[in-house]
């Protein structure tokens, strides 16, 4: 028979895959955020689409073209649909030019 500290112990263990989600990264100038925190554009930060608003002072890793970088959510973005985000310049500059303005992007609760 096994116990349930032994199960308990077990399950605690596993490991839970992150739940990818793909959309369009775009950048935008950050100010005072729907989360009520000021960010500049200099800010590893990121807005969220409406369906992902509850998620204040979380971050997220945003993996493009084998890169991956981390930024915090600290504002809402009312023109992104579905899994989409706008990101400080800072964020987007990592990945690629702002001349390029819209890249496919894949992130992940950090």
């Amino acid at each position: 028979m096994v116990s349930f500290t032994k199960i308990a112990v077990a399950i605690g263990t596993l490991i839970v895959p992150a739940i990818a989600h793909s959309g369009d990264m775009t950048y935008y100038t950050p100010g005072l955020g729907s989360c009520g925190w000021t960010n500049s554009e200099s800010d590893m930060v990121v807005a969220m689409s409406p369906g992902q608003s509850g998620n204040c002072g979380k971050s997220i890793n945003i993996h493009y073209q084998g890169k991956t970088e981390k930024a915090k959510i600290v504002d809402k973005c009312p023109g992104c649909a579905g899994d989409s985000i706008d990101v400080s310049p800072t964020v987007f500059k990592k990945f690629a030019s702002l001349d390029v303005g819209r890249i496919q992007v894949t992130w992940d609760f950090a």
